[in-house]
């Protein structure tokens, strides 16, 4: 057995698992990464999984994954770079524990992450999340609880992840209605939700058998809904919403646009970014900014505030010395 196996098994069980104490998202998504990575390994050197060391996972291997990730299977630089922090993440485990690889570990650690341009994010206008919120048919037990997911994410902005996590225990519809939820990096936030809001997970909520500890939004099997669950859901109501809006045709509707549609509500509303940031449960207010970049209308005020230029367009040109003279006369 090579050294590599002992030491991704220990990386995972005691490393992640107990001196981290690393999410299960996080965990997944390092598992995804090696799983992927040992598999283009094994197809690259004809070595089988089990007996790759960390000999062959050198740079020019890594860089050779790396583009794979982007060219061959369609991989964002987002997801590249992810992909890498994982790789990095158990190399720097390697480090200290193997000083005979460290020539190849240095040199993979020294890959840097790509850059990327941001783009403009995508959000909803008033009409368009309008029309996503009628096309549920609530005549329907599904569609009623289709409804009820898209009010609470335009209300609340959470992220798919908090919203298939909810249990009625973290509802809260008496005075002072919110709900609570286990946001990203392990942390718990509270938000507030309006009456129309409250109004409809109580309509909701009297269709479900009362165990608290139950999933707020089930399938109709009875378990939690799925992201991918969501997301089909989603694509479904903004196709036959773009019946009605055909504007929603140019926009791809996922759980992140909703996020993103309650972020620019509010901050076209005067709230602060520092708010924002709070309410959406960001690590820092920076990562806020990106609405501000995307909320033209929020420039054109800017703009509308500012004093003309009453300089006349075209190159400057000096008057006539005798006229200036007589001029001043």
């Amino acid at each position: 057995m090579t050294v590599l196996a002992p030491t991704l098994q220990s990386f995972f069980t005691d490393y992640l698992a107990k001196q981290r104490n690393a999410s299960t998202h996080t965990t997944a998504a390092y598992r995804d990464t090696w799983k992927l990575l040992l598999t283009f390994t094994a197809g690259r050197t004809g070595t089988p999984a089990s007996r790759i060391d960390i000999a062959h996972l050198n740079a020019t291997l890594i860089a050779a994954f790396l583009d794979h990730l982007e060219h061959e299977r369609g991989n964002s630089i987002r997801t590249r770079n992810a992909r890498l922090a994982a790789i990095h993440s158990l190399f720097h485990y390697a480090a200290l524990r193997h000083p005979e690889h460290a020539a190849d570990i240095n040199r993979v650690l020294a890959i840097p992450p790509k850059r990327y341009e941001r783009t403009i994010v995508d959000f909803l206008t008033e009409p368009e999340a309008t029309a996503l919120l009628a096309a549920p048919d609530r005549t329907t037990r599904t569609g009623r609880r289709d409804h009820a997911i898209i009010e609470l994410a335009l209300a609340t902005g959470l992220r798919a992840s908090e919203l298939t996590a909810l249990t009625r225990d973290d509802v809260h519809l008496g005075t002072g209605a919110h709900v609570s939820c286990h946001g990203k990096g392990r942390k718990e936030r509270i938000t507030p939700i309006d009456r129309a809001t409250v109004s409809t997970l109580r309509a909701h909520l009297a269709e479900k058998p009362a165990n608290g500890h139950g999933p707020l939004f089930t399938t109709n099997r009875g378990t939690a809904m799925t992201r991918d669950g969501l997301e089909q859901r989603l694509t479904l109501h903004a196709r036959r919403a773009a019946e009605h809006c055909p504007t929603l045709n140019s926009k791809k509707i996922t759980p992140h646009v909703l996020r993103h549609t309650t972020a620019m509500r509010l901050l076209r509303a005067g709230v602060e970014t520092t708010v924002i940031a709070l309410w959406l449960g960001h690590e820092s207010a920076e990562t806020t900014q990106i609405y501000l970049h995307a909320d033209l209308g929020l420039k054109e005020r800017a703009l509308a505030r500012t004093a003309p230029s009453h300089i006349p367009p075209g190159r400057y040109q000096p008057p006539d010395n005798i006229l200036a003279f007589l001029e001043g006369l």
